[in-house]
C-alpha cells in the first residue's frame, strides 16, 4: 500500500478514535445527558495522525526487536512530542489552540499535552504497531 494511502488511513483512524474517545468521555463525565454520543475532533488533527505513516512506521520497524516497555516508552515520548509541536505550531499560526488541556485533572504542559495520557499514548502506539503490520500485509 503506498505511503500516501497509509497517510489517509492513519488520518481517518486518528479522527475516528478522537471522536469515539471524546463522545464516551462526555457521556461518562456527565457532560452529555443524551445517548447521541457526539464526539469532537479538529481538521488539524488529520495531518498529525496521517504523519504516523512517515514518522511512526520507520520507528516501529527500527524498534521491533526491543522489549515492549521500551517501545511503549518511545511511543509515549514520540506522541507527546508530535502532539505538543503540532499544537504549538497551529497555535502560533492561528492564534488558537486546536485543543486545550489546561483544565485537565492530571495537569498539562501549556495545555497542549495531558500528563494523564501517560498510559494512553503507549497503548495507542502498540495498537498502531498492529495496524502498521496489517497495512504492510495488505500491500503485498
Amino acid at each position: 500500500m503506498p505511503i500516501e494511502l497509509r497517510f489517509l488511513v492513519y488520518g481517518m483512524l486518528g479522527w475516528s478514535g478522537e471522536i469515539i474517545w471524546t463522545a464516551i468521555r462526555k457521556k461518562v463525565t456527565g457532560q452529555a445527558k443524551d445517548w447521541l454520543l457526539m464526539g469532537d475532533t479538529s481538521l488539524w488533527s488529520f495531518p498529525l495522525y496521517g504523519s504516523i505513516a512517515f514518522l511512526f512506521e520507520p520507528v516501529h520497524n527500527w524498534m521491533r526487536p526491543q522489549f515492549i516497555l521500551v517501545r511503549a516508552l518511545v511511543y509515549l515520548v514520540g506522541f507527546w512530542g508530535i502532539e505538543y509541536l503540532g499544537g504549538w505550531l497551529i497555535w502560533k499560526i492561528t492564534r488558537l489552540k486546536p485543543w486545550d488541556y489546561s483544565k485537565s485533572p492530571g495537569g498539562s504542559l501549556n495545555g497542549l499535552i495531558r500528563w494523564n495520557f501517560v498510559l494512553v499514548w503507549p497503548l495507542v502506539g502498540l495498537l498502531f504497531e498492529q495496524v502498521h503490520d496489517l497495512l504492510m500485509r495488505i500491500s503485498l
